[in-house]
């Protein structure tokens, strides 16, 4: 089995639940760790198309991270339709609410 990863991809963007957050924006930390088939030739996953892929995704207007999760799997699951499974990790750095909490995360894997 070959794991291609790449992790810590930010992205700043005006979603969330709270109106503040479409005005003040939030920080989003995505993870994605795509697993292939360990066969000749050796599998291939470009790293820019899953940052493009990622971004796109917040282009998007959304408010919660589980919609965000969903629709990047499923569009990485569209473009590596050979992939025995992908994991994508969506958190929102610094989430508003009270107290310190480094980030709020949901994971999806399939």
């Amino acid at each position: 089995m070959l794991t291609v990863s790449l992790h810590g991809i930010q992205i700043i963007a005006p979603h969330g639940l709270y109106p503040e957050e479409h005005v003040l924006g939030n920080t989003f930390e995505v993870d994605v760790d795509i697993e292939l088939l360990d066969v000749q030739p050796w599998p291939f996953a470009d790293y820019t198309l899953v940052r493009a892929i990622v971004a796109n995704v917040f282009n998007e207007a959304g408010q919660l991270l589980e919609t965000f999760v969903y629709n990047i799997h499923n569009q990485l699951k569209a473009e590596f339709p050979k992939a025995i499974k992908i994991k994508v990790a969506v958190r929102k750095l610094n989430p508003p609410m009270p107290g310190s909490v480094k980030y709020a995360q949901v994971c999806y894997e399939a």
